[in-house]
C-alpha cells in the first residue's frame, strides 16, 4: 500500500439556489454525493459537512422585517429615549437593524465606540486621536466635538461617513437621534436609563456593567426578536447574527438545526458507510492585518454541529518533536520515532511543551474559518464546503 501524501482538503461544493422551504437536507446530501462521483474521490469516517448559515436560514424562512423589528423595541422600552450603544459600522450587518429600532422609538442616543468599533472598523485613527490629545478610555465627545476635531472621515473600504449614515437612517424613520463618542457602557447614562447594547462578543459583560451603574431597562440585540412573533427569531442570538436582506427585511441567524444536520449524517452513512461529522457555519474566527477587520461579526462562529465535533484538538507540535526530542536524528529514523511519540500521546496534552503553539481553539472555529475562507462570500456558488483529512495526522 502506497503512503499517503496528502493531508487536509478542503472542497467547495456546488449547490443549487436556496429558497424557502427546500429540503435542505436532501440537497446538501444529494450534492455531496454528486460531488464524490464526479470528481472521483470517496468520502471517508470524520470527513465533516458544512453548510453556510445563510442557506439554512433561507430555506428556513428566518427573516424579520423593519416593522418585525420596531414592534418588539416599542414592546420593550415604550416611549423611553433609548441608547443604542456600540454597534458595528456596517451596512450589511446593522443599518437594517438600526432601521427598526429607530422605527420603534422617539429619540435615540446613538453611542459610537472609538477610536474602533468592536471588530475593528476605523471612526478615527489613533495618530489622530493622539495628535488632538484625545483619551479614547474617559472621554466623551459629542458629535459636534469629534467633527470639531477630525472632520469627516470616510471608511477606507466602504467610503461610508457612518457617522453621517446612522443619522440619515434615525432621523429618516422620524426618531430624533442625538450621537456621542465613548468606550465605557455606563457613560450612556449621562442621556438615558434605557438602554440596548449593540455589541457582539462583550455583550453579556456590557449589560452586567449598565445593570451594576443603576439602568433600569437593559437588552442587547440577543433580547430582540429572540421569541417567535410575527416573523422570523432567533432563541439564542436574537437579532446578532443577522444579514441585510432587502431594505426593509433582514435575515436572522438560523436556529434549530440539529435535526438537519442529523438527517445529513444518517444518509451518507446510509449511502456510503461512513459516518460524516457536519456543522453550520457562518463567519470565520480570522482578523485582516492589513485592514485590521476581525471577521467574526456573527457572535458564534457555528451555530450547530453534530457532537463529534465537540472539543479542541490534541496535537503535538512536529518542529518542537524534530528540534528537541530528536534533534540528533534525520530521515526515516528521525520519521519512524515521531510516529511512535503521536501513537503514544496521551488524550490531553494541555501545558505540555511538546504542544506549545498549537492554539487549543474550538475544532469547530477552526474549521469553520477553513469553510468560511473555501466558500467565500460572493459568487463562487459553493455553500457547501466538504473538508476531508482534518483529523488525520502525521501516522495516517
Amino acid at each position: 500500500m502506497s503512503e499517503r501524501t496528502v493531508g487536509t482538503v478542503s472542497r467547495g461544493i456546488r449547490c443549487p439556489i436556496i429558497r424557502e422551504g427546500d429540503d435542505l437536507s436532501k440537497i446538501v446530501s444529494q450534492s455531496v454525493l454528486a460531488a464524490s462521483r464526479a470528481e472521483g474521490f470517496e468520502l471517508h469516517d470524520r470527513d465533516v459537512i458544512g453548510i453556510t448559515e445563510s442557506i439554512v436560514a433561507r430555506a428556513q424562512g428566518n427573516y424579520a422585517s423593519v416593522d418585525d423589528i420596531a414592534a418588539d423595541i416599542r414592546q420593550k422600552f415604550g416611549d423611553n429615549t433609548i441608547g443604542v450603544i456600540f454597534p458595528i459600522l456596517s451596512r450589511n450587518r446593522f443599518a437594517i437593524c438600526l432601521k427598526g429600532i429607530a422605527r420603534g422609538a422617539r429619540k435615540v442616543v446613538l453611542m459610537l465606540s472609538y477610536p474602533s468599533d468592536e471588530v475593528g472598523n476605523e471612526l478615527v485613527s489613533l495618530d489622530l486621536i493622539e495628535k488632538a490629545g484625545v483619551n479614547p478610555y474617559s472621554d466623551v465627545l459629542t458629535e459636534e466635538k469629534f467633527r470639531e476635531l477630525f472632520g469627516v472621515i470616510k471608511h477606507p473600504f466602504t467610503g461610508m461617513d457612518y457617522i453621517q449614515y446612522y443619522g440619515d437612517v434615525v432621523r429618516e424613520c422620524g426618531a430624533e437621534v442625538e450621537i456621542v463618542f465613548a468606550n465605557h457602557p455606563q457613560d450612556i447614562l449621562l442621556f438615558t436609563d434605557s438602554v440596548l447594547c449593540c455589541d457582539i462578543h462583550t455583550r453579556a459583560h456590557t449589560k452586567k456593567i449598565l445593570k451594576d451603574a443603576g439602568a433600569k431597562l437593559v437588552y442587547g440585540l440577543d433580547d430582540v426578536l429572540a421569541s417567535p412573533q410575527n416573523g422570523g427569531y432567533n432563541e439564542n442570538y436574537g437579532l446578532l447574527g443577522s444579514n441585510k436582506a432587502t431594505e426593509d427585511k433582514v435575515k436572522l441567524f438560523p436556529h434549530s438545526c440539529e435535526d438537519m444536520l442529523y438527517d445529513i449524517q444518517k444518509t451518507i452513512l446510509a449511502e456510503t458507510g461512513k459516518k460524516v461529522e457536519v456543522m453550520v457555519y457562518g463567519d470565520g474566527a480570522f482578523k485582516d492585518p492589513k485592514g485590521k477587520i476581525w471577521e467574526l461579526a456573527d457572535p458564534t462562529v457555528s451555530p450547530s454541529h453534530t457532537d463529534g465535533l465537540n472539543g479542541t484538538p490534541n496535537e503535538l507540535k512536529l518542529k518542537y518533536l524534530a528540534d528537541n526530542d530528536f534533534a540528533a536524528l534525520s530521515g526515516d529514523e528521525l520519521k519512524q520515532a515521531i510516529s511512535e511519540k503521536i501513537k503514544a500521546k496521551e488524550g490531553n496534552l494541555v501545558g505540555q511543551m511538546a504542544s506549545e503553539g498549537t492554539t487549543p481553539r474550538q475544532l469547530t472555529d477552526l474549521l469553520g474559518s477553513l469553510m468560511d475562507l473555501t466558500s467565500g462570500s460572493g459568487d463562487k456558488g459553493t455553500p457547501v464546503v466538504l473538508v476531508q483529512g482534518y483529523f488525520d495526522n502525521y501516522t495516517s
